[in-house]
């Protein structure tokens, strides 16, 4: 492992700070799992593309949701799904799988506010982001929202990961040329991709993957990782 030379850092939120490298669509199928939702991985995978682009068209989240609720909307359009495709479901396996969710999340993050702590006292620190537009919210919640600059959220800015333009605003927002930008992220197709395409040094947190990041090449990742918490190793 080699130390990066950089100014500043632009961190991905969902997969890399919540989870430490779990894709939610994994971490949302376990809680499937672990109370017996009686569906199979190819009707959740349906019904978990499905609420996303819902919640990407329809306003359900609302600014000030914390990611408890942003959980619960997300397992309520699932739910709303499956049972029209004529599953029989338990409504109230919704709310404790969100609120397992959201569990995980606020405990991961709670372990990574002292390595941010540090990070921001070096380094003016950036988010860059595919989220519903209460992310600033969802941030505050977990007491995180003062360790960034800035936060790129897509639903504000209008432009989704994997489009570069979305780093490009990153790395305007820090104020630094993008060779001197590290960016840290768990999904090589939608950040370490994007981010590379605008100049910006990469490192690919590589955790348990989902969907299009099964299987990929590296060569957009200048280094990867699998512990959030080992980030201070390469800075």
């Amino acid at each position: 492992m080699d130390k990066f030379n950089i100014k500043g850092i632009i961190f991905d939120y969902g997969g890399t700070l919540d989870t430490n490298g779990g894709h939610w669509g994994a971490v949302i199928w376990s809680g499937y799992e672990k109370y017996q939702v009686p569906v199979n991985l190819n009707a959740f995978q349906e019904a978990y593309t499905y609420a996303e682009r819902q919640m990407a068209l329809q306003p359900i989240i609302k600014p000030q949701f914390n990611f408890l609720e942003v959980l619960e909307a997300k397992l309520n359009v699932q739910f709303d799904y499956l049972i029209a495709a004529g599953y029989d479901l338990d409504r109230s396996l919704a709310h404790r799988i969100a609120f397992d969710g959201y569990s995980l999340a606020k405990n991961t993050v709670e372990e990574v506010k002292p390595l941010l702590n540090s990070l921001h006292e070096k380094y003016p620190i950036v988010m860059v982001s595919n989220f519903y537009g209460n992310l600033k919210s969802v941030l505050d919640d977990f007491g995180i929202l003062s360790y960034f600059q800035e936060v790129v959220e897509s639903a504000v800015v209008g432009v989704r990961k994997p489009d570069p333009a979305i780093y490009a605003l990153g790395v305007t927002k820090i104020g630094l040329p993008a060779q001197e930008v590290l960016v840290v992220g768990d999904s090589y197709s939608k950040d370490m991709v994007p981010a590379k395409a605008v100049g910006c040094q990469t490192l690919w947190l590589k955790g348990q993957t989902w969907g299009e990041d099964k299987l990929q090449d590296t060569g957009a990742a200048d280094q990867q990782f699998t512990s959030i918490f080992d980030l201070i190793d390469f800075v």
